[in-house]
């Protein structure tokens, strides 16, 4: 079997200010040939599992380009053309195909949306271009996020789409062997796969950690259908609500052994079971001095607060503030921020040296909406290049760069200054810094869910707050949606 691989992964923010650009591919990952085999083999990572599951039903995996930059603002519709046909090209060339392996997203926008060129589905574009190339018998399989707004026009393109099962999402390479051995089935035993969309006409909300009740819940669920005779797999994509675009929102696919009536009768099925309990998606936010306030009465330490509305793993800048300001109005010792990216006060750190002090304006600089600037008066106590390798079990065996990054400490308030944008996953890149954050007793985290895969087996209390942002969920302006979504709308 020869089995084309590569893809396009971006999480497009239709309200952030961060712009995507070749430079953001590159910061990340804009890989082609058999250097994407190289990176990501032994990973947990979606190509990770394809290369295990090429290993294990023998098939040769032939790599085209994968590009994949933080979560930022829509790819330039130029940049998104010509990576595109840089995969199209490798897969072309690699023809005759018995199959096309993809990672890709599911919430990826493209250009100006209000323009001729603009793409608010651009992986129903990319999927419908790739089917164009290798024609109407190759099987295209695609890897999803879980946090994908999945289009009618993707579910008639591809073949099979297989999302992610966690959130945390600690099973990507998971997901990845699973679309290896659905492509398996497909060529070497018959399988016909059938595929439908529920569309659930609902924004899920924040209440999505698959390890506690209720998501846990709707994964048994989905479970629960996909043992049924005939189903050969289904997901629930709870959505991405940062993108204004006609296909935003939850909704659940399932794909059958040759039957399309019966996949859509299990995907309304499913659809309709979680629009029924609309209201336990939902969660609260606090503001970060009555989270800490709360928190603090009960006494259980560390106290994690998830800086949602500023997580760069959404597209956020994540250089606000309102965290960071409250640690200093409340003069709370043992306290990190877990990170500001504020390259500017990064290089005056590289500039002054370790042992340095000096008053720093730390954050607030991306956008007003971020907050003002906090005035600090640090030590720096570490610098770094940046460069780090992940604990996992996110992203486990991958390496990844910050950028030129400092510590600073102002009264036992700890701030890792970065230059690159991630949100922490693990603790590897805060003891570069020699940082630990299991030491302290209050951290703040950029990031709104995936730090639970190397933060709550020790946290003492994690509270999710929400700061003001360019993300603050209360003023974002949708002008594009395509259907009516609770809680938004009350017409529903």
């Amino acid at each position: 079997m020869r089995v084309a691989v590569g893809g396009l992964s971006h999480e497009s923010s239709t309200f952030t200010p961060v712009p995507t650009t070749i430079e953001s591919y590159r910061e990340r990952f804009l890989l082609e040939g058999d250097d994407i085999l190289r990176t990501f083999a032994g990973t947990n990572t979606p190509i990770g599992g394809f290369i295990e599951g090429a290993q294990t039903h023998g098939f040769e995996l032939i790599p085209t380009l994968l590009g994949e930059p933080q979560p930022s603002a829509p790819t330039p519709r130029p940049l998104y053309d010509e990576l595109l046909g840089r995969i199209l090209d490798g897969i072309a060339r690699a023809m005759p195909l018995d199959g096309v392996l993809l990672e890709l997203h599911g919430s990826m926008s493209v250009g100006d949306l209000d323009g001729p060129d603009g793409l608010g589905d651009a992986e129903g574009h990319l999927l419908a271009a790739v089917r164009d190339t290798v024609g109407p018998d190759v099987p295209v399989l695609a890897q999803l996020d879980i946090h994908s707004n999945v289009s009618q026009q993707m579910v008639a393109m591809a073949d099979v789409l297989i999302g992610r099962e966690t959130y945390p999402e600690v099973d990507m390479a998971a997901r990845g062997r699973e679309c290896a051995d659905v492509l398996a089935r497909i060529v070497r035993q018959g399988l016909r796969p059938t595929m439908a969309l529920h569309q659930i006409p609902m924004v899920w909300g924040l209440n999505q950690v698959t390890a506690h009740p209720p998501m846990r819940d709707a994964i048994a669920e989905l479970h629960r259908i996909e043992s049924l005779p005939g189903v050969v797999c289904g997901s629930i994509a709870t959505c991405f609500f940062l993108a204004d675009v006609p296909d935003m929102g939850a909704s659940v696919y399932v794909v059958t052994d040759n039957d399309q009536a019966l996949a859509q009768a299990y995907a309304d099925q499913l659809g309709e079971w979680i629009y029924a309990r609309r209201e336990e998606w939902q969660l609260a936010l606090l503001p970060a001095r009555a989270a800490l306030e709360k928190a603090q009465t009960a006494g259980r330490y560390p106290i994690i607060l998830a800086d949602l509305q500023d997580n760069t793993g959404g597209g956020s800048p994540g250089d606000s503030t309102g965290v960071l300001q409250t640690f200093v109005d409340m003069q709370l010792e043992d306290a990190c921020v877990l990170y500001i990216v504020d390259p500017e006060a990064a290089a005056l750190c590289h500039e002054a040296g370790v042992g340095a002090r000096l008053a720093l304006e730390v954050g607030g600089k991306s956008s007003p909406l971020q907050g003002v600037p906090v005035s600090m008066d640090v030590e720096v106590t570490a610098l770094a290049d940046g460069t780090f390798q992940y604990d996992g079990p996110m992203y486990a065996g991958l390496s990844g760069n910050m950028g030129p990054s400092a510590h600073v400490v102002q009264d036992g308030i700890h701030v890792l200054l970065v230059s690159r944008r991630e949100q922490p996953f693990d603790t590897a890149f805060a003891k570069t810094l020699g940082l630990d954050p299991r030491q302290m007793r209050y951290i703040c985290v950029k990031s709104s869910t995936h730090f639970r895969a190397g933060f709550e087996s020790w946290a003492g209390a994690i509270h999710v707050v929400a700061e003001p942002s360019v993300h603050s969920l209360r003023d974002l302006p949708f002008r594009r949606l395509g259907r009516d979504l609770y809680p938004f709308t009350t017409q529903v």
